[in-house]
């Protein structure tokens, strides 16, 4: 019985093989050691020091930089979380400096700003107007009043108002005109 061979990425020798883009190599180097134990510890550094999704992209970018250094200077790192630490704190640094060349701490979020109350001379005036409106309306006739309000806040027809009242369309027609005349020269603005 032969046995299969492994191959990179924990693939056998009977499989078909992917793309080499996506064979996965399974040897661990001193880089990968090393953000796995150290990137939760200089991601909450980061966090307490700016915004979430901008610390992500410092500890990713303080990873990288170490990630370009020669391997044996990575090898003989004494400290290797000093090295992040001092990165991490050099690229905070840097953050600030670009911030404030763009005026980024000048801008303001939409969502961050109140929004205006209602314009409290347009609250007075229109106070103002139905006090006069309501003043008129109590002038008018108690059956032309009825035939107003069924007509322009009911939405009533003049043949529905005719019916209901048992008046005549041209009697509904004059009722409204004497409201409609009544009510326009004792609301207006004078």
């Amino acid at each position: 019985m032969r046995l299969a061979r492994e191959l990179p990425g924990g693939i056998g020798e009977s499989e078909p093989l992917p793309p080499e883009d996506r064979v996965v190599p399974t040897v661990t180097g001193r880089l990968e050691t090393l953000f796995r134990e150290h990137r939760p510890r200089l991601l909450r550094f980061l966090s307490r020091r700016t915004t979430n999704d901008t610390a992500e992209d410092l500890t990713q970018q303080a990873f990288v930089r170490l990630a370009a250094l020669d391997q044996n200077v990575v090898d003989r790192l004494e400290s290797p979380e000093a090295y992040l630490h001092r990165t991490a704190v050099n690229l905070l640094k840097d953050e600030a400096k670009a911030a404030a060349r763009h005026a980024a701490h000048l801008h303001v979020c939409v969502d961050d700003v109140a929004i205006m109350g209602p314009d409290q001379i347009a609250a007075l005036e229109a106070r103002d107007m139905l006090a006069r409106l309501e003043a008129a309306m109590l002038r008018l006739k108690p059956r032309t009043r009825e035939i107003f309000l069924a007509h322009r806040i009911d939405g009533y027809s003049y043949a529905e108002i005719a019916a209901r009242t048992g008046l005549g369309i041209k009697a509904v027609e004059k009722h409204m005109s004497r409201a409609i005349a009544h009510i326009d020269g004792h609301s207006s603005l004078r």
